[in-house]
């Protein structure tokens, strides 16, 4: 073989080795990426013990499954065709605003869609340990030119047994007084097996109850209180049925127990929600018969008909110091 011959050889031999080598990284690479998405795909924030086993998202630092030991699912799984939410947290405002504004901080305006302004946002899990995860978030510049206060959330949620415990705690990280309103949205199975009726379940409370309820107004989400209809007249528990939800949600602002129960007549399996620190609860579920019901505990309300559009005179309003945390929780107990 001539000289030059060999050159061009080994020349060609090198190439192959270069392509050889590039091929292999490529491979690992790709093969790294894989496993990444594979990770991703994998990761979950999960709680479990011998009674449940329970699912969370940092999409709103929200619950997404509560499954017992026989795999009975409890929380609603969303579906568009019904309500495509499971459990999403109401911050800083329960429901709606006036044409979606209002006056704050005495010359300011706030301005927010229905449930505020946190549910569909990322939070950060911060911590997981065998029974507990927790979940934050800051506010940013696109919050605070909705929502004009530097805040932060934390929704810590524990697992005990049969509860699902879930606390709150708003953190005021600015220099004035913050007013702000909280509060859960979560939806439940019902009914709970695919051979059941909605009419086969009740609301229970623990005591007999008699109150009135204002008039929701479907269109703006805001509350008609000049007109109230009998609800509840001294009686423990109410039975379902989509009669109920045909005007949009059932407002409980006059009821005395801060517990509901929501059980089957026949079998007794449900949840039982305790709600000691909100005043308000909700019942609602889509008009056209979605296979749940929301339970929810509000701190405070929609923009009422008696109300005008100052932010800090709302019903029930709550407010931190600078620098103050407070903190609220209520507890999904599954029967």
């Amino acid at each position: 073989m001539k000289k030059e011959d060999a050159v061009k050889a080994d020349a060609v031999k090198e190439d192959a080795v270069k392509e050889d080598v590039v091929k292999e990284d490529a491979a690992k690479a790709d093969e790294g990426k894989e496993s990444s998405v594979k990770a991703d795909a994998a990761e979950e924030y999960l709680l479990k013990n011998k009674d449940l086993t329970v699912r969370f998202t940092k999409k709103g630092g929200s619950l997404t499954s509560i499954k017992d030991a026989d795999e009975i699912e409890y929380l609603w799984q969303g579906d568009a065709a019904y309500w495509s939410g499971q459990a999403p947290v109401l911050f800083p405002i329960c429901g709606s605003l006036r044409g979606d504004q209002a006056r704050i901080g005495g010359d300011k305006i706030t301005r927010m869609s229905r449930h505020g302004i946190v549910r569909k946002k990322d939070f950060i899990c911060k911590e997981k340990t065998e029974n507990s995860i927790l979940f934050s978030i800051g506010s940013n510049a696109e919050m605070e030119a909705q929502f004009p206060y530097p805040f932060r959330l934390d929704i810590r949620y524990l697992l005990d047994g049969r509860r699902v415990i879930t606390e709150y705690t708003v953190v005021n990280r600015g220099n004035e007084l913050m007013p702000f309103q909280i509060g859960a949205h979560p939806g439940f199975n019902c009914p709970l097996f695919p051979e059941e009726k909605y009419e086969d379940y009740q609301l229970v409370f623990p005591g007999k109850e008699s109150c009135s309820v204002p008039m929701p107004i479907t269109e703006s989400g805001l509350i008609d209180m000049s007109q109230r209809t009998e609800f509840l007249r001294q009686q423990d528990r109410l039975n379902l049925s989509h009669a109920l939800f045909e005007k949009d949600a059932v407002i409980l602002d006059e009821l005395c127990a801060r517990q509901v129960t929501l059980c089957g007549k026949k079998h007794g399996k449900g949840v039982r929600l305790d709600f000691q620190d909100f005043p308000y609860l909700i019942l609602w579920s889509s008009a056209n018969h979605g296979p749940f019901i929301a339970l929810e505990p509000w701190i405070g309300l929609s923009t009422c008909s008696d109300e005008g559009d100052v932010f800090e005179e709302k019903r029930n309003i709550q407010f931190a110091e600078s620098g103050e945390e407070k903190k609220y929780s209520f507890v999904i107990n599954i029967l």
